[in-house]
């Protein structure tokens, strides 16, 4: 458990709702950015011994150095243990180099956050390779909770009925975990990446005709993996097709590259605020961090 959580202007809905599902307080760090770009960061002038700092880190460059700011100065304001509460957790992909000299971020992100916090609690984070959160982030208790129960209950209740499918491989543990509680059908498609806005995607050997289908992932960046595979399931017969993820980072014209393929809703949970959202995560972190140790 923690006594405080910190949190950026950014991030103050999210956080007041973890904050007030916890029973502990919250506070804002105040920033200002110089004219050359530099910030100036200032916490509460004392802090007690068990503090936790949510920090989504979609847009992660200049997060991690704020949160390098602000752990170390927390450490000299009377915090003996941090927690990072973070809803997305960024460079996770990159988990080993494909090429010599390759950088495998992965590993340097997680040895820093290491470096810094205790504990870190995270959803869905987006582990190919590895198996557990403290392989990719060496902390005493790394914990990664899953969306996609919450997601199952809502389609449960917008698409009774539907039929759950990834739009990968990578998808396949989201995709089942949602179809467990409420025994959809599901399966996982194949696909092959030609560049960062260019796949190729194959369906499973399943009926599609006349099924209301759920794309469900855990993170939705450029929209092409979507939108290709829900082009191929309306050609397919499918009736509709909508998108269920974790995470809404669409970047650029993600969005409307989606729903110019057909898809018709898109739901997203409120670990990055977006208007998507439709599930919100608060219960499930302030549990998480009652259950820390």
């Amino acid at each position: 458990m923690i006594d405080l959580l910190l949190c950026f202007d950014d991030e103050w809905p999210l956080a007041a709702r973890v904050a007030k599902a916890a029973g502990v307080p919250c506070e804002q760090v105040v920033r200002h950015r110089f004219p050359d770009g530099e910030l100036k960061l200032r916490l509460p002038p004392s802090l007690p011994s068990r503090v936790g700092m949510l920090r989504g880190l979609d847009h992660p460059n200049e997060k991690l150095v704020e949160l390098l700011f602000c752990a170390r100065t927390a450490r000299t304001l009377g915090a003996g243990r941090l927690v990072l509460l973070a809803p997305y957790l960024g460079y996770m992909r990159q988990d080993i180099a494909f090429t010599p000299g390759e950088v495998v971020s992965q590993h340097v992100v997680g040895e820093f956050l290491a470096s810094l916090f205790d504990a870190v609690v995270t959803v869905d984070p987006h582990l190919h390779r590895v198996s557990r959160l403290s392989e990719a982030v060496p902390v005493a208790q790394a914990l990664a909770l899953s969306a996609a129960p919450l997601l199952a209950e809502l389609i449960a209740e917008r698409r009774p009925g539907a039929m759950l499918l990834g739009p990968d491989a990578e998808a396949a543990q989201w995709v089942a975990a949602a179809a467990r509680s409420h025994a959809f059908d599901h399966g996982v498609c194949s696909k092959q990446r030609h560049g960062d806005r260019e796949v190729h995607v194959t369906l499973p050997d399943m009926a599609f005709a006349g099924r209301q289908v759920v794309l469900i992932d855990d993170v939705a960046s450029s929209g092409r993996t979507l939108a290709v595979a829900a082009a191929q399931l309306l050609a397919a017969g499918a009736s509709s097709v909508d998108v269920a993820v974790t995470h809404a980072l669409f970047a650029d014209d993600a969005l409307q590259t989606v729903r110019a393929a057909g898809v018709g809703e898109v739901w997203s949970t409120d670990c990055i605020a977006h208007p998507s959202n439709a599930v919100g995560v608060a219960p499930m972190l302030a549990q998480a961090l009652r259950d820390l140790k």
